[in-house]
């Protein structure tokens, strides 16, 4: 597995300790209402362009595009969340990796990470390892070789963030490549109520420019919410390196590729990335 620059999830803590921050619905009822307009829009649910998704996010999270191997990835990048582990970065400090162990023995109990859940549960909010060391790692990397574990992972993924931005940008009335600026960002961010968090990011957007749902250019507002995005990378060190937006997303919306077609290609952290 390559040796990630920046590994994935830099979700806010502000946003976990926020209140009702992983699994809160991205969708408000005055949001619903514009379904009709969604309609239209291309969807990033579609397989072939799903598998494109979930490697446009290992290049930036993992140095490639093989995500399919970082289920055992598990590693403390010093960002203040603990643990950073799978092949969404599930964070000890935020929740979400507590809520992967739970389902994880929820379906297979006695698995070799259940004896964690105390843990978890202890360390959840801060970046504490208590508990967990020095085996958890290794662990980790073992319950990773168990199909019932990477099934676990990818049902968390879809359930916490990929459905719900794919189901905004429905909304939002933006195709393939809007909906995948959407799940970027929420990976990363979060969602919650902070400026940062994908909510404050999108509410940022809603000052400079209208979704197509509202009848603005999709165009126009896919730039602002770029635009919002790298203020929200900016304010922290571990985003600081705004590539994936700059010479990636960026790259796609100028092309005006709009649903994502390939070929595609990208550079992250100025590494170059091609999908045929």
């Amino acid at each position: 597995m390559s040796t990630p620059r920046i590994h994935p999830s830099r979700r806010s803590l502000l946003a976990f300790l926020g209140a009702s921050v992983v699994a809160a619905p991205l969708l408000s009822a005055q949001l619903a209402g514009a379904a009709p307009a969604a309609s239209a829009a291309s969807g990033l649910d579609d397989p072939a362009k799903k598998e494109i998704a979930m490697k446009l996010v290992s290049s930036a999270e993992n140095s490639s595009l093989d995500w399919k191997a970082q289920y055992g990835y598990i590693e403390d990048i010093g960002d203040g969340r603990g643990y950073t582990a799978g092949i969404i970065g599930f964070c000890s400090g935020t929740h979400d990796m507590l809520d992967l162990v739970e389902l994880y023995t929820q379906r297979k109990p006695g698995n070799v990470l259940a004896k964690y859940l105390p843990a978890l549960r202890d360390v959840d909010g801060s970046d504490s390892h208590a508990g967990l060391d020095p085996n958890y790692p290794r662990d980790w990397a073992k319950a990773a070789q168990d199909s019932v574990f990477q099934q676990a992972q990818n049902d968390e993924r879809d359930r916490v963030y990929f459905n719900p931005a794919v189901s905004q940008g429905k909304a939002d009335g933006v195709g393939t490549l809007g909906q995948f600026t959407y799940y970027d960002a929420i990976v990363m961010h979060g969602d919650g109520s902070d400026p940062t968090s994908f909510r404050g990011i999108r509410k940022r957007a809603l000052g400079k420019a209208k979704p197509p749902a509202q009848g603005g250019s999709e165009v126009t507002w896919l730039n602002a919410f770029l635009d919002a995005r790298v203020w929200a990378m900016r304010q922290e060190e571990a985003h600081s390196d705004t590539s994936r937006v700059d010479t990636a997303q960026r790259v796609f919306l100028k092309a005006g590729n709009l649903n994502l077609n390939p070929p595609l290609d990208w550079k992250v952290y100025g590494d170059s990335y091609h999908i045929g």
